[in-house]
Order: structure tokens, then C-alpha cells, then sequence
């Protein structure tokens, strides 16, 4: 893997302009993702007949991407799937169906486009074996790491299936990248985007509590490379809390051998938190070596322009800035600041 000096995006996304029928690629099934043109640029993601998101042709085009990138500073994108498409709710081989063809058309869209771009590919995480399968094949297809959500269903982080496949990434030395998804609905949740606002800042910060508490950071192996999107939802201002529950409380199942603080160094987290004084929370609380620049290009809740909450951080000196802008995602990526 080439990572090229200057600003890395660790938290950007692709869907492809147009797909396969799932329906024929995989199996007869209702409910199936599909793309619904509106013109040369720009087409809604469908799910069945449910419209889910008008997207355009910066999430599939490495030209429109590539001069985004110029005006933002940044020289490498590492480029994740959509997880509208991870099918968890579907069976393993369903899942793994799709995300072979979507991982396939990911390394199509992005061969060409030279190493600016850094693809990491999708898996079928409800069935671990299958999801061992896709990662070995897509690390030899030219992926370098893998997006995740941070759930399956009611199953999270510390499943025994989900752990079997973090073992796996740290064992064959592939990044995990976990990213929200899937989050509840309710009339509460269902205006001003509460969904997105409230629930995705919860959701990753009890999948950071599920690996935390239950102690499978303890038998995870510290070579394993995680980041949590979006500056780890609300972990960071919520551990003096989960902290002080660990120690005092009767009602926090502390099967983790050492205190939550502990595990501060196991764990990246991206930088799309907006506001400088978030990014000091993040950066005292995590470790300024923990934290990557990320954009969720090119959605509209994305930064823009990338970096630039980074760049308000009067408060870093430069060595700070350095890390949080290119060499912490050097290692995260490849282990190494050298990569």
C-alpha cells in the first residue's frame, strides 16, 4: 500500500453510479437497493420503492472527487462503502452476495484513479466465516482495510461472531473501520433528523461501551486497528460517567479487567465533530495520536472544506497538527508511519 504525503480523509464514502439487479446477481428478493437515474449527475438510492437518498456524481466519479480533494488540501481518500448496502439483515450468503459485487465495482471505479484513493471493502459480518471469506479476497483484490457497522441486528461489537472477525483484521493486519448505522426510529427520532443528530452519536458510543465493558478489548489482540466515525459519537464526553459506573455502581457488569480509561490507547477515532472545542475534547480525552482527519465526504452532514475544524484548533502546534492530519492515519492504515 502507497499512502501519498499530505492530508489524509479517513472517513469518505462511494456508491456507484449504477449496479447490478440484485435481484439477478444474487437472489429473488423484495426490498432489494437499486439506483433510479435523474440525470448524467446525480440519481436517488432506492431501497424497494422507498426512496433513501438523492446522491451525486462526487460518490462515484474520481474526477469530480479528485478536484474536491485539490481545494480541500487533501491527497488521499480512504473510501468506504455506503452502508445502506451492508444487508445484515439478510443472510450471510445474501450479504455476501452483495457485498462481492459491490466490492468489486468499488476496485473498478478506482484502479485507474492512482493512489489518491484507498478503498475499503464490505463484508457479510452477521456470518463470520463468510466475512473471513470476502476480507482474504478483497485484501487480494486491492482493498486495504474494511468498513463495518457497529451492529447486527441486536448483536454488537462483542458478539462472539463479530469478535471471531476482528481477530481475523488483526491477525491479516486490516484496518476496521466502524461506522453508525441502522439507527432506531420513533416519532421522537423522526424529526429534525433526530436519527442522525441524536441516534449515530449513540449508537457508536455503545458500541465503544460493548467493547469496553465487556472485556473484549481484553481478548482482542492490541494490533487489531479500529477507528469509530464521527469523533466516536458521545464516548469521549460521556467516560467521566461510564468511568465513575465502573467503580461505584452494582448495576455495571465490569467483566473488563481494568477501569475504561484504560483502553483509551486501543481505539482511533475521525475528526467530524465541526467545533474546535469538541476537537480539544477529543484530542485530551483520546490522545492527539488517536484522532484522524475525516470528512464523510460527500454527504451534506460531511465537513467542508475537509479539515478545517483542524485548522480553527488554534490551541495544537504544529506536531499536533501532523499527526492528526497525515501521520496517525498512516498508521491506523498500514502500522506503520512510514506506509
Amino acid at each position: 500500500m502507497t499512502v501519498r504525503p499530505g492530508m489524509i480523509d479517513a472517513h469518505t464514502h462511494y456508491v456507484p453510479q449504477t449496479f447490478p439487479d440484485l435481484n439477478k446477481a444474487v437472489c429473488e428478493q423484495p426490498d432489494w437497493p437499486w439506483m433510479k437515474p435523474v440525470s448524467e449527475r446525480e440519481a436517488i438510492i432506492m431501497v424497494g420503492s422507498q426512496e433513501f437518498r438523492t446522491v451525486a456524481d462526487d460518490c462515484w466519479s474520481p474526477e469530480v472527487r479528485r478536484a474536491d480533494m485539490a481545494e480541500s488540501g487533501v491527497t488521499t481518500q480512504v473510501v468506504s462503502p455506503t452502508p445502506v448496502f451492508f444487508e445484515y439483515a439478510r443472510s450471510g450468503r445474501e450479504a455476501a452476495g452483495v457485498a462481492k459485487v459491490f466490492n468489486d465495482i468499488a476496485r473498478e471505479m478506482f484502479a485507474d484513479a492512482g493512489d489518491e484513493f484507498l478503498t475499503f471493502c464490505q463484508v457479510p459480518l452477521q456470518d463470520p466465516d463468510l466475512a473471513c471469506e470476502e476480507l482474504d479476497r478483497c485484501l487480494a483484490n486491492g482493498h486495504v482495510g474494511v468498513e463495518i457497522g457497529n451492529h447486527v441486528g441486536d448483536k454488537d461489537l462483542d458478539d462472539e461472531g463479530i469478535l471471531t472477525f476482528l481477530q481475523h483484521c488483526a491477525e491479516v493486519g486490516a484496518p476496521v473501520f466502524v461506522h453508525p448505522w441502522d439507527m432506531p426510529t420513533s416519532p421522537r427520532l423522526s424529526r429534525w433528523m433526530g436519527r442522525w443528530l441524536a441516534g449515530m452519536p449513540a449508537e457508536t458510543h455503545l458500541s465503544l461501551l460493548s467493547l469496553v465493558l465487556s472485556g473484549a478489548f481484553d481478548r482482542l489482540p492490541d494490533t487489531l486497528r479500529i477507528a469509530f466515525a464521527h469523533g466516536g459519537g458521545s464516548f469521549a464526553f460521556w467516560l467521566g460517567r461510564v468511568e465513575n459506573a465502573w467503580h461505584r455502581s452494582p448495576h455495571v457488569h465490569r467483566d473488563s479487567d481494568k477501569p475504561p480509561s484504560s483502553y483509551l490507547g486501543r481505539f482511533y477515532v475521525d475528526s467530524v465533530v465541526f467545533d474546535e472545542r469538541a476537537l480539544r475534547l477529543l484530542v485530551d480525552t483520546i490522545g492527539r495520536d488517536r484522532v484522524l482527519v475525516g470528512s464523510d465526504y460527500p454527504y451534506p452532514l460531511g465537513e467542508v472544506p475537509v479539515g478545517s475544524v483542524l485548522e480553527r484548533a488554534d490551541w495544537l502546534d504544529e506536531e499536533g497538527r501532523t499527526l492528526i492530519r497525515t501521520t496517525n492515519a498512516r498508521r491506523f492504515l498500514t502500522g506503520s508511519v512510514s506506509g
